[in-house]
This record gives C-alpha cells, sequence and structure tokens, in this order.
C-alpha cells in the first residue's frame, strides 16, 4: 500500500485515482477546480484543505490538472504542495505542460529532498476510465521504477522516454499526430459526405483499409453522429498545439500543420466550442465548407 496525494480530480484525474483507490492504495485528496468526487471520499479517501497537507500525507503525490500555470500553481503556492513534502517523497506531474517548465519544477522539488517525474497521458477519458492510458515518463530511471506499480493501474502502455522533460515532449509529439489526423479525418469525412457519398460507409470502408486509425474509428464516428461531449476539449487541445509551437520556435523547426490545426482549433474557440471534444474540430472545417457532414 502506498499513500498518495492526488490532485486534480477532473475527467481524467478522477478516474485515474478511483484505480488507484480500488487497488487499495490510500488517497489524499484536495479540490483544486472540480468538486472531489464522493465515491473516492466513501471509498475511504482523505479530504485536506491544502496541497500542504496532503502532501505531508504522501509518499508520491501526483498532479493532474489543466496547464503550466496550475501545476506551478498546485506545487508551489502559499499552501502549496512543496510547503508539505517530506524528504524522499516522489512529484509525479501527470498534466500536459510545458517541457521547459517542467525542467524549472523538477529541479526546485529536487532542492527540498525529492524526486520529479513528469508522466503525462494519452487516452482520453475513455482510457482514464478503461485503465489503458498511454504513460510517457520523464526522470530517472529508479524512481520511474519504483512508480511503476502504479502507472500499471492507470495505463496499458507505460514508457521511461528520457530524463526529466522527456515526457512532456512526447506527449507534445502525440498531440500534433493528434491533432493533424483529427483535422485529416475531418477533411475526408467532410469531402465525401459533400460528394453525396455515405460517410459512414466511408469511414467502415476506411477502417479496413491502410487510412484505418483509432482516430478514424473513435473520431470519426463522433463527426458522424455528432456526439462531441469531451472526453478531451478543444480548449486543452489548443493549449498543447501552443507548447509544440513555442518549443518549435525556440528550436528553430518549422511545424505549418500544426500551426494550421491550432488555426483551426482558434476558430472553433472564436465560434464558442472549446470547451466540446476535440473532434468538433471537423465543425471548422464544416464552417469553412458551408456543408455539415450528415
Amino acid at each position: 500500500m502506498t499513500r498518495i496525494a492526488f490532485i486534480g480530480l477532473g475527467i481524467m484525474g478522477r478516474p485515474m485515482a478511483g484505480h488507484l483507490q480500488a487497488a487499495g492504495h490510500e488517497l489524499s485528496v484536495v479540490r483544486h477546480v472540480s468538486p472531489l468526487p464522493q465515491e473516492l471520499l466513501a471509498g475511504g479517501a482523505v479530504e485536506c484543505a491544502t496541497g500542504a497537507e496532503a502532501a505531508a500525507r504522501g509518499e508520491v503525490v501526483i498532479t493532474m490538472v489543466p496547464d503550466t500555470p496550475d501545476v506551478e500553481e498546485a506545487l508551489f503556492a502559499p499552501g502549496g504542495v512543496a510547503e508539505g513534502l517530506r524528504a524522499g517523497a516522489t512529484v509525479v506531474d501527470m498534466s500536459s505542460i510545458s517541457p521547459i517548465a517542467t525542467k524549472e519544477f523538477a529541479a526546485r522539488i529536487a532542492e527540498r529532498g525529492c524526486d520529479y517525474l513528469d508522466a503525462p497521458v494519452s487516452g482520453g477519458e475513455v482510457g482514464a476510465k478503461a485503465g489503458s492510458l498511454t504513460i510517457m515518463a520523464g526522470g530517472a530511471g529508479e524512481t520511474f521504477e519504483r512508480v511503476r506499480p502504479l502507472f500499471d493501474l492507470m495505463g496499458a502502455n507505460v514508457t521511461l522516454v528520457g530524463g526529466v522533460g522527456a515526457g512532456q515532449t512526447c506527449k507534445v509529439a502525440n498531440q500534433i499526430i493528434v491533432a493533424l489526423t483529427i483535422e485529416a479525418v475531418g477533411e475526408a469525412l467532410l469531402f465525401a459526405s459533400k460528394a453525396g457519398v455515405d460517410p459512414a460507409r466511408v469511414r467502415e470502408a476506411l477502417m479496413g483499409g491502410f487510412a484505418g486509425s483509432r482516430i478514424l474509428e473513435v473520431h470519426g464516428a463522433r463527426m458522424i453522429e455528432r456526439t462531441f461531449e469531451p472526453g478531451f476539449r478543444i480548449a486543452l487541445h489548443r493549449k498543447d498545439l501552443g507548447l509544440a509551437l513555442e518549443g518549435a520556435r525556440a528550436l528553430g523547426v518549422s511545424l505549418p500543420n500544426a500551426a494550421a490545426a491550432q488555426e483551426l482549433m482558434n476558430a472553433c474557440a472564436a465560434h464558442g466550442w472549446e470547451d466540446l471534444d476535440h473532434s468538433a474540430l471537423v465543425k471548422a472545417l464544416e464552417t469553412l465548407a458551408g456543408h455539415e457532414i450528415a
């Protein structure tokens, strides 16, 4: 049994923490934005007033919050995690944030005699609920191996990518691929629909060929069925593409298609769609075409 402080119990964090609790680990929780899940409290999770209080109870502290400033606040604001850490504890940030800031946060945590892993995830709400997330970790090998049993409860594909920050870099790469594939699926289904061909039949046919993908399967269905309840919000994916373009500028790398995908997400935000699932990127394409997939 590991004593775990878990901060960030939203769409993703809630089921992730549930898997840890179901396996017999002791949870200390603190409200960040979302209300504390009653099922976790009923299962024995201890409600704490501050991150410092939760961290003082934990051997491992997990943060799962939306953005870089949220992680900084959770860790280092007055009453934050850093104030309560015990020497030898491990901080695991499973949010998707800046790789550059991640290295800074890790250095500040190390000054307190604690270890740090960045371990962002992919798989959305479906993967979080199923315990089948892809987890991309950055940090020391011995720290990763110590935390690995917890990762295995939340994910099915768990990889140590490299040193601190490497997990976040891998997640940014993941988000580039996902965004561009969603955009490609949207264009393809929109093209078929505008041409008068049933997009559901097109999707079914393509699933058996080289164009088949998890995104065509899941998000293609969302586009056709118009089910855009968020598994992963446009606002968050837009933020991740911002990290990609920020990193690209620093590296002197051109990411033209990532930039185009972010502009489509910017258009979605301008229309008030940023809280929809990222598959709703297709709505920006439909607006340009004057045609809705049907």
